[in-house]
């Protein structure tokens, strides 16, 4: 019983912590290469300098960004830095980052250097099991700062004399003090107590897995402990020892171990908030078991007024092909649904680019290519640069979480595609196999984790549709007013927004696109007309400027009598301003 974290080889986890404590906290010396002076004053100064103080802003990814950090730096500083990671995925569970995945990266940083090192193979079965899922921010655009904590607890640990470094390291409590009032000094730190407090947990843990829960997360902490109040006998303030009062209690009632996350006990508490609260502050990720939505789709299908399965349908191919393609007439929604869906699915709006092809687009602009800018000397010039594709795989690549990433191309048979495209055909079916891209001799692969939305607007004759080759590389999904499940769409819509004054505008469109009926590429889409506040003056507006101009396009070159059929007062029955009759529901 208690805090301590059984099975599944996490023993092994706290061993590893534990050699981090005697060789790096206690002494000078190393996880990786024991008697070699790593853990140094001089070093993790070095390292403070290279890697906290030069905060590199640009958007590449994370791992592109530390070697031009480290870039010169001494071996030392390289496997301080590989050791620091390590110390980094101790805590991160097997389900958010995969034992091996950790190890390659530990291995990456290690053989930038002159004199790359080994990781014993004890150290190396400590990276497997993990303890709890820290979250994406823990994973992505948070980790500077959780590398930050380990290095400058471990500087200013340096600062102090060997008997206080033994009373700290002997003292849970006083521990914790000292890593909650630490001194930042590098730029990247200052100010960024929170951000970290994540890795500041799992030290805690790490280092005193008897005292403190393995908890990363501040706002499950609290939520804990309010839904468990009644079980706090002492007046207290700190979190922790409220966490150890409840856990007291409830393993005496349970007469047993008890887990916060099993089931039974995280339904207490995960609904419970503060009086008044609506929402955390959005600083803390979830712990693992957490409820993950990517698969639950019902709130989003229910936002979008669409099926659940058609959504459910939607992510089965974008798992089964990792790149589909939303076709349709314009106002059915492709875009919107592409996002909102690739958002949800992400979790991160920053995880989703969104690009628009059009005519003079290239593989320049796509993928990769040299780009006029100004050279050091400030004379113009032209430079390599990443397209938003490479951008976007590289973000997926380096996202240590494996969370989904996705690219929108918007209007893609607007572009000349095998232009635009051109080695990468090879790589949308074959995404374990790397090639060369035309511009660098580095080897490229699509991430596994980036996944292909494009929307293709079917009305518009001056563009051609996608080659044969394209198209077996991508699932296309239709979005039509006159089909399953966009028909129907405005008028579910409707009832849930009703219009200013009462109007069968549904109805309306429904008779507008059975005139159409020779035309199917050329149906109104219901997007028009989902707008808050809808009454007469609006839909007038609407259609003189928005639907009557695109049909006209549509039937140029056809009877002028017919373009007349689509006259609103016509469609209305030639009363100026009725009130629409209702019709029959949805058209077969």
């Amino acid at each position: 019983m208690g805090s301590r974290r059984t099975g599944n080889g996490v023993e092994k986890v706290y061993e590893a912590a534990q050699a981090w404590v005697d060789r790096a906290l206690r002494a000078d010396d190393s996880l990786f290469t024991p008697g070699r002076g790593i853990w140094t004053s001089e070093n993790l100064a070095e390292l403070r300098r290279r890697f906290l103080d030069r905060p590199d802003i640009s958007g590449d990814g994370f791992y592109v960004k530390l070697n031009r950090q480290l870039d010169g730096g001494p071996a030392e500083v390289y496997q301080l830095m590989g050791e620091v990671l390590f110390v980094y995925f101790l805590i991160v569970h097997q389900s958010a980052t995969r034992g091996d995945t950790k190890l390659s990266r530990i291995y990456q940083v290690l053989e930038w250097s002159l004199e790359p090192v080994s990781i014993p193979t004890d150290l190396v079965s400590a990276l497997s099991p993990g303890i709890a899922h820290p979250g994406q921010f823990f994973l992505s655009s948070g980790r500077p700062e959780q590398l930050g904590f380990v290095v400058e607890i471990a500087e200013q640990f340096r600062g102090l004399s060997v008997s206080k470094r033994d009373e700290l390291l002997n003292c849970s409590w006083q521990f914790k003090s000292l890593t909650e009032n630490l001194d930042y000094r590098s730029v990247t730190m200052i100010g960024a107590d929170t951000k970290s407090r994540s890795q500041r947990y799992a030290i805690h843990h790490l280092l005193f897995p008897d005292t403190f829960e393995g908890i990363v997360s501040a706002d499950h902490k609290t939520y804990i402990a309010g839904a468990f109040d009644y079980l706090i006998k002492d007046p207290i303030h700190d979190i922790d020892r409220k966490l150890q009062q409840i856990r007291h209690s409830l393993e005496y009632e349970h007469a047993a171990g008890i887990d916060f996350y099993s089931p039974g006990i995280r339904e207490i508490w995960q609904g419970w908030r503060p009086s008044g609260s609506d929402s955390d502050d959005g600083q803390d990720e979830p712990d693992v078991d957490e409820i993950s939505t990517e698969n639950d789709l019902t709130s989003l299908a229910e936002s979008l007024y669409l099926p659940a399965g058609f959504l459910d349908e939607i992510n089965t191919l974008l798992e089964d092909k990792k790149q589909l393609i939303f076709q349709g007439p314009p106002g059915t929604g492709k875009t919107y649904v592409a996002q909102k869906l690739a958002e949800h699915i992400a979790g991160s709006k920053d995880r989703v680019t969104l690009v628009q092809f059009h005519p003079s687009y290239d593989y320049v602009d796509f993928v990769q290519g040299y780009r006029p800018a100004l050279m050091d000397n400030g004379q113009p010039g032209f430079k390599l640069q990443d397209g938003p594709l490479l951008r976007a795989a590289k973000n997926a690549a380096d996202d240590e979480s494996g969370a989904k990433h996705f690219i929108i191309i918007d209007e893609i048979n607007r572009g000349n595609l095998a232009k635009v495209f051109g080695e990468l055909y090879f790589l949308l079916e074959y995404r374990d196999r790397e090639i060369n891209l035309q511009y660098t001799e580095e080897p490229f692969a699509l991430p596994e984790n980036l996944y292909i939305i494009g929307t293709m607007n079917t009305a518009d004759r001056s563009i051609a549709l996608v080659d044969l080759a394209l198209q077996r590389r991508f699932y296309f999904v239709e979005f039509h007013p006159d089909k399953w499940p966009i028909k129907g769409l405005l008028r579910r819509y409707l009832e849930q927004n009703e219009p200013a004054e009462d109007w069968d505008v549904a109805g309306l469109v429904d008779r507008a696109n059975a005139l159409l009926i020779d035309e199917p590429h050329a149906a109104i889409g219901p997007s028009h007309f989902m707008k808050p506040g809808l009454d007469e003056a609006a839909v007038r507006r609407i259609w003189k400027y928005g639907v009557l101009p695109y049909i006209e396009e549509r039937l140029f070159g056809q009877d002028n009598g017919r373009l007349a059929d689509f006259d609103l007062d016509k469609l209305l029955g030639n009363d100026p301003s009725p009130q629409l009759p209702p019709t029959n529901g949805e058209r077969d």
